[in-house]
């Protein structure tokens, strides 16, 4: 089984590419971890259940050679890989789908554990966590941890505004800074206000 699937690594790592550009998940920009069975078919659009053996190991072969594959992904991934041709298949259906919930619930854990994450974003985490659906783990991950960081920051930029010994410089850098975007409201926690005074 091993020689199988070293073949089956170097053939995939090949085709990925390809395959990868051809899925509508990847075309339409969809974000990692969010594969789905149709996403998981072959160019062609075959549903996984009429997919061949090496269209499931190959399916499968493209999410473990995604660096964003976790833990229980590559677990699942590589029991589905040892199993039957139908392991392949409930796999592709809903063990990915189940396993990426785990990973998800892990990396929010691990923001919640953080101690710079702040009450927006701890308030947010928990509800997913709270709420335990693959659906509310990876909704978090891709909008909400962001949203919420970005409420936290503001509260952050808010209390340098409120600190009566600022430069004038950096009260208008941070006035201008308050109703950014997520992105700069972070860019100038991080960078911008060093900058100013700097």
């Amino acid at each position: 089984m091993r020689l199988t699937r070293g073949a089956l690594f170097v053939a995939a790592g090949a085709l990925t590419p390809a395959l990868l550009l051809a899925t509508p998940a990847f075309a339409a920009g969809t974000a990692p971890g969010t594969t789905t069975a149709a996403a998981a078919s072959p160019a062609d659009g075959t549903p996984v259940d009429e997919m061949s053996e090496d269209d499931l190991r190959i399916a499968i072969l493209r999410i473990l050679a995604d660096p964003d594959s976790g833990r229980g992904v590559t677990r699942e991934a590589n029991e589905a890989l040892d199993g039957t041709v139908e392991d392949m298949r409930e796999f592709l259906k809903t063990g990915y789908r189940l396993a990426q919930a785990e990973d998800d619930g892990v990396a929010i854990a691990r923001i919640l554990a953080d101690p710079d994450s702040g009450r927006g974003v701890k308030r947010e985490a928990g509800k997913a966590l709270d709420t335990n659906t693959p659906e509310a783990l990876r909704a978090f991950l891709e909008t909400g941890y962001r949203l919420a960081q970005a409420e936290d920051d503001r509260v952050a930029i808010a209390r340098i505004l409120a600190d009566p010994a600022i430069s004038d410089a950096l009260r208008a850098a941070a006035e201008d800074a308050i109703d950014g975007t997520p992105e700069e409201l972070r860019y100038f926690l991080e960078v911008g206000r060093y900058e100013v005074d700097g």
